[in-house]
């Protein structure tokens, strides 16, 4: 008998309702983004209802106009920053044994080298053994068991080199700082849906929609990021309280409500910061190793002498990222920051210590500015596409199938609305090419409906009553219908898993479009007429 059971059909539309409520802010775009806008600025705002849902499908670059950046990574520099940081480490360790080794001065050398001279030929040996025990583990999986610099002697000359483990990890570093930096640059300033990601080795691919030129996101990135460490006062209760003269107020990073009353004069700066690496203290627990060059060594190390068991802010960008408590005397200029942490929020920590300003030039290898007059174009392309395709294949199936054909267009516009929800909850960006992966899902949308609906002729000619032929249709139909789509659904996750932005902005909207459209057409459509026939009661059909 043709029937489908309160529970299922209540199941299939509630899923309609909740589809369709995701996919109606996109209805009304200017509002929910003015509403959003308001929210992400603290500020109250009417203009959508709070109970609705407010997510939209962001638009890419493609569609809303923006600016394309490709920028390379120049690591070298980073080599010598380090090696510039090495020298005094090197310079201290031999001064102690300076009857030994005699005088030590620098040579010239390449970036990624630092050449050593003694005046004691004959202390080289011990030369080479100080200065090999300077040498550190590397802690990432690519470098373990390996060492970060490679010592050798030539006579009076000690040539350390960074090791090819430590330039890998080195890279990788940079390349985590510098996407963090730009990430945090660009997000400082409201930017909706940027994508930020790396390509190859060096390389960073950096899409921000919205913007009027590529100058604009290069000045943005260009923007150094304010890091220091201050020392902390106390304790406020809100960000309003007032401040003592040379003091501020600063709110925490990761404790909702808790603020911070700092001494404006920092101990430290960022720029000071050589390295900051995630570890382990000798509990074992999570922690933060932390580097600063000579004169941050310095002024820390005084500091800290002075104020044992107080605790001092890291601030990023005005606001505290962590308030560790001194434990003891800092010499040397290296330190560890211990805390309540994870292994994920050590590694964090460290990536936004990291963070004060790009470790290393960007060189910009590519520069468009896709202006929003063609992103609208596109727009307006791809609608007049769909309303086209989805019009021909409204007028075939009435035409062909009737009001049977009315049900299959039904669940057609229910589909569109599940789609776009999709994306919202997803929160998808469609580009260009997910246009024409939407334009394709309406061809294929009723594909499964014309399937069913032929079954059930070829029923109605065996002289089958209507409920039976329909239920058979159904039945006899659905391994055809998910054999078609199941082979479709694993091209696209082929081409997602594959493809790079717009390949996979093509595969998202047709994976997506396939799902919906087996459920619209086997449940939605079929609901439907289960629905129709209840309330006429046909004793005949035609299809």
């Amino acid at each position: 008998m043709l029937h489908i059971s309160a529970f299922k059909q209540a199941a299939i539309w509630l899923t309609v309702i909740v589809g369709l409520a995701l996919a109606l802010p996109n209805a009304f775009y200017s509002r929910v983004e003015t509403h959003n806008d308001a929210i992400a600025q603290g500020q109250v705002d009417t203009t959508w209802p709070s109970f609705l849902p407010s997510g939209l499908v962001n638009l890419g670059l493609d569609l809303r106009g923006g600016a394309h950046l490709l920028a390379e990574v120049q690591t070298t520099d980073v080599y010598a920053t380090i090696m510039d940081a090495t020298w005094p480490e090197v310079r201290d360790a031999l001064a102690q044994e300076r009857d030994t080794v005699g005088f030590v001065t620098r040579e010239t050398s390449a970036p990624d080298e630092l050449i050593v001279r003694i005046s004691e030929p004959a202390g080289a040996n011990r030369a080479l053994e100080i200065v090999r025990g300077l040498a550190r583990p590397i802690t990432s999986l690519t470098g373990a068991g390996s060492t970060d610099i490679e010592v050798t002697g030539n006579g009076p000359l000690l040539t350390i080199r960074l090791s090819d483990a430590e330039k890998l990890a080195v890279d990788d570093r940079t390349m985590q700082q510098s996407l963090e930096i730009i990430r945090r640059r660009i997000d400082e300033v409201g930017t909706r849906e940027p994508t930020i990601q790396r390509q190859g080795e060096t390389r960073i691919l950096v899409e921000v929609p919205g913007v009027g030129s590529a100058q604009e996101v290069k000045d943005i990135i260009g923007t150094t990021a304010q890091l220091t460490f201050q020392p902390v006062v106390g304790r406020a209760a809100s960000a309003t309280e007032q401040a003592g003269v040379g003091q501020e107020v600063l709110p925490s990073v990761d404790q909702q409500g808790v603020f911070y009353v700092l001494d404006t004069a920092p101990v430290v700066t960022g720029e000071e910061l050589v390295d900051a690496q995630p570890a382990f203290d000798q509990n074992g627990q999570p922690a933060v190793n932390f580097r600063f060059n000579v004169t941050g060594a310095r002024k820390f190390g005084d500091y800290t002498l002075d104020h044992i068991g107080e605790p001092f802010a890291i601030v990023l960008d005005n606001e505290v990222i962590s308030a560790p408590t001194i434990q003891s005397h800092i010499p040397g200029g290296s330190g560890i920051i211990t805390g309540n942490f994870t292994v994920e929020e050590s590694t964090n920590l460290a990536v936004l210590l990291r963070a004060g300003a790009l470790p290393a030039k960007l060189n910009f290898l590519e520069e468009r500015t896709i202006g929003p007059q063609l992103g609208q174009d596109s727009i307006d392309a791809g609608k007049q596409a769909a309303v086209v395709g989805s019009a021909l294949v409204v007028i075939f199936m009435l035409v062909t199938y009737g009001l049977f054909g009315l049900f299959a267009n039904i669940a057609l516009m229910i589909n569109m609305g599940l789609i776009f929800g999709g994306l919202s909850l997803l929160g998808a960006t469609l580009t260009l090419p997910g246009i024409a992966g939407i334009v394709l899902t309406v061809g294929m949308a009723v594909d499964a409906n014309v399937l069913v609906f032929e079954r059930i002729r070829e029923e109605l000619r065996t002289d089958k009553g209507p409920a039976r032929a329909i239920e058979l249709g159904y039945e006899r139909a659905l391994s055809a219908i998910v054999d078609s789509n199941v082979t479709t659904l694993i091209t696209a996750g082929i081409l997602f898993y594959m493809g790079s932005g717009p390949v996979r902005g093509f595969a998202v909207t047709l994976g997506l479009g396939i799902i919906t459209s087996i459920f619209t057409a086997i449940f939605v459509t079929r609901s439907l007429i289960v629905i129709w026939f209840a309330w006429r009661r046909p004793k005949t059909i035609e299809v």
